[in-house]
């Protein structure tokens, strides 16, 4: 897997999520501040969608979706993809998680998440509190169990 690049911001654990707004699917658009003080987030941002390690984590986190949602969690999945593509991906596997379009990677640079010399993102998860303060920065895909872990015992 190619790292991320060095040109975007190097976020680390204990560190304040920055802020963004986003397009989302199905509707309107999400900002992270929007959360704060209310529901812990994970941001699962992946490299395309409708591609084969994409589906099985999409798919995974929306079969288990009720169990974040009784943990206090919200997940959305963030792509470089536009929210047409979202809503195709979202379709032709039933997902029911929010999808992001972060179209120019902007985001992915403040998380620290885009490809050296691509206009896509590296797989990565990071699980932010209530206080909008990065918890854990997961590269790759780790299972959900492990995740709904982490997120009940933030406080």
């Amino acid at each position: 897997m190619t790292s991320p690049s060095n040109t975007t911001t190097a976020l680390k654990e204990g560190d304040k999520a920055p802020e963004f707004t986003l397009p989302a699917f199905p509707q309107g658009n999400v900002s992270l501040s929007e959360f704060h003080g209310k529901k812990n987030v994970i941001l699962a941002f992946y490299p395309k969608d409708d591609t084969p390690g994409c589906t099985k984590e999409m798919c995974s986190f929306s079969e288990d979706l009720p169990k974040f949602e009784d943990a206090n969690t919200v997940i959305f999945g963030v792509s470089c993809d536009h929210v047409d593509s979202h809503e195709k991906f979202a379709g032709k596997y039933s997902l029911k998680q929010t999808l992001l379009a972060d179209k120019d990677g902007e985001v992915g640079k403040k998380f620290g998440t885009m490809l050296e010399g691509k206009s896509n993102s590296a797989r990565m998860l990071f699980v932010i509190d209530k206080q909008g303060t990065v918890n854990k920065i997961i590269n790759g895909m780790p299972s959900n169990e492990e995740l709904l872990t982490l997120v009940k015992d933030l406080k």
